[in-house]
């Protein structure tokens, strides 16, 4: 009997861990505000628990724990009574700010009777809560930056999309140092990649070209040359991706959203949306197909992203060539927002650049774009001969 050298090998073995069970410190957007001014209480689960979303008369979105401190009565299957979410149980009526108002029936509110009121953030047309484990409110320091076009008469309105994931939000996060996805899921083809992290931000350059053996140019439109895109997290889960598509005779600019919220350890709500400035090619109608047009082709990248999650394995140990992005440094810089506000370490939260040598992934894909092309061309010349 021979023993190959591989069979003598140690076998690498995948340790999966556990998610944390605990929930990252941060602010997280739930959607668009607008959505939730329509006079109803929304639920929304998260942070493993219920709340309760509702606008007051003045049109001001509060938060609060979903449950009443009463009898437990789930209050976003109550009503909005002038100020107050009003409990479906026993109508005891909670304010923004977490304080029982009135309770109809009793002489007077008990001095205990307040629920959790979260700090909540309206900008830019989007909703964002505050979690914090510890239960500080957010640090002046920590904040989501402004976007230039977002409702403005120059760009077009918000394309938004939401959907849930069954399993735990730092896959979708790793996705920001994994440059060789983008050309085997999304059918891209980056040029240029690089990683810088620093104090709550995570950010990707990434520039790159069309790839035409998956996305062939339809004759009479413009032909699409390239993308350049720098995609920042603002602390766990909010990403800005200024966004440009290159083509032949014109670019469009675009800003595009993707954050998350998570639910329970193993589960996550994705949202995504975009907007598009308007330009003399494309103004008010135009812009607002364009922006989704653009939405629905995001829509698929996100589509093949949660195929590729909801098949495999959590791993904590990944095995890495030299062209993987820094995956090891991304998750030090991740951590720092489930551990305690004092024990996040200097490591965490210091300047770290990494940028790909992008040399032998551009030219083994050019070999495969070729050859893809190459078979489906000797495939069309055999259909034609054979007619």
């Amino acid at each position: 009997m021979t023993i190959n050298q591989s069979d003598r090998d140690e076998v690498r073995e995948i340790q999966a861990g556990t998610a944390p069970t605990r929930f990252a410190r941060g602010w997280h957007c739930i959607g668009l505000t607008e959505s939730f001014k329509d006079g109803e209480p929304h639920s929304i689960e998260a942070f493993g628990t219920k709340l309760v979303v509702f606008a007051d008369s003045e049109g001001s979105v509060k938060i609060l724990d979903a449950y009443c401190r009463h009898m437990g009565g789930d209050l976003s299957q109550g009503t909005i009574k002038g100020d107050a979410i009003a409990c479906p149980f026993h109508d005891w009526r909670w304010g923004g700010n977490g304080k029982c108002q009135k309770i109809p029936y009793a002489r007077r509110v008990p001095p205990l009777a307040k629920t959790r009121a979260w700090h909540t953030l309206d900008q830019d047309g989007m909703l964002f809560v505050w979690n914090d484990p510890e239960g500080n409110p957010p640090p002046a320091d920590v904040t989501i930056p402004r976007i230039e076009g977002a409702l403005s008469d120059e760009w077009s309105d918000w394309v938004w999309f939401t959907t849930t994931v069954d399993t735990n939000c730092r896959e979708i996060v790793d996705n920001i140092v994994d440059m060789a996805h983008f050309f085997y899921v999304h059918y891209s083809f980056p040029t240029y990649f690089k990683n810088v992290f620093e104090g709550h931000t995570a950010t990707q350059y990434m520039r790159g070209t069309a790839r035409t053996d998956m996305r062939p140019h339809a004759a009479g439109t413009p032909q699409m040359l390239g993308s350049d895109s720098t995609a920042t997290y603002f602390g766990p889960s909010f990403m800005v991706d200024d966004l440009i598509y290159q083509y032949e005779d014109h670019n469009i600019d675009s800003v595009l959203i993707n954050c998350h919220y998570p639910v329970s350890a193993d589960k996550f709500v994705l949202q995504y949306g975009i907007i598009v400035k308007k330009s003399d090619r494309f103004q008010g109608d135009a812009a607002d197909s364009m922006a989704k047009n653009f939405g629905t082709f995001i829509a698929k990248g996100f589509e093949q992203d949660v195929e590729i999650w909801k098949n495999k394995t959590r791993i904590e140990n990944p095995l890495l060539c030299e062209e993987d992005g820094p995956v090891y440094q991304l998750r030090r810089w991740y951590e720092q927002f489930y551990v305690d506000v004092a024990d996040v370490a200097p490591e965490m939260t210091e300047r770290f650049e990494f940028e790909l040598d992008t040399a032998r992934p551009v030219a083994a894909w050019k070999q495969e774009v070729e050859d893809n092309l190459a078979a489906k061309k000797a495939e069309a010349d055999a259909a034609a001969s054979v007619h």
